[in-house]
């Protein structure tokens, strides 16, 4: 099933700017903060060298450009975070997807490379291994889309023919080719799916119930509820 959205709803469900967990995805392990607090120091260095080299009497702008740049170990997740929404904001098309799960598999993927010495003083080269599952899901009409996301302990419980819901995304009308997807929902197990939190996982809910409620009122009345989406 296939329920196209109005734009109001879509702009809801994935938010101009950074939610919570999102927040938190882009903020990353202790290693990302060091990396976005030395850009911190880096830059700060930069605009207060530039004021004492070049004598700069912009002492007011050149102090905000120096905080702002000190502050980006703060503010830097909420930029990405928001321009990973603006990307998701810029197709024209939404629908909710309802459907199950046809297959899931296992894979690894190569994050990277490192080169260390053994005790023997050889050099051995480390894989960064990560383990990922795969899920291709579907419905009746024929439409299959897959997604891969790191695995975690919860997804052990994934299985056939689960019920699923997520938000698919497009720029036809008709979503007859669809771009992107976001996290996926397991209703039967409320579980979520993903990797990064594209949803506003509150209201996704509500849509997906007033949908589900929708299914189950007699014909008439559903086309009447169906307007409002």
């Amino acid at each position: 099933m296939l329920v196209p959205l109005t734009r109001e709803k879509f702009e809801q469900l994935i938010p101009r700017i950074a939610t919570g967990p999102q927040y938190k995805y882009y903020w990353g392990k202790f290693s990302d903060f060091l990396q976005r607090l030395l850009i911190s120091v880096v830059a700060a260095a930069t605009v207060l060298l530039v004021k004492t080299i070049f004598g700069l009497e912009l002492g007011p702008i050149l102090f905000l450009l120096g905080l702002f740049c000190a502050l980006y170990w703060l503010w830097g997740p909420v930029f990405w975070a928001s321009l990973r929404n603006a990307k998701c904001r810029s197709y024209k098309y939404s629908g909710f997807f309802r459907g199950r799960v046809l297959d899931l598999w296992l894979t690894e993927e190569l994050l990277g490379k490192q080169e260390t010495v053994n005790s023997k003083g050889d050099l051995v080269i480390v894989e960064n291994r990560e383990k990922r599952i795969n899920l291709e899901v579907g419905d009746d009409s024929g439409f299959t889309a897959e997604l891969k996301v790191p695995l975690r302990v919860p997804y052990k419980v994934i299985a056939r023919g689960q019920a699923v819901e997520m938000l698919v995304m497009s720029n036809r009308p008709d979503l007859s080719e669809i771009e992107e997807i976001t996290d996926l929902y397991i209703p039967s197990r409320q579980l979520w799916v993903s990797d990064y939190p594209y949803l506003k996982r509150d209201f996704f809910s509500v849509v997906s119930s007033r949908l589900r409620d929708d299914q189950d009122e007699p014909p008439r009345r559903r086309r009447r509820r169906k307007a409002e989406f």
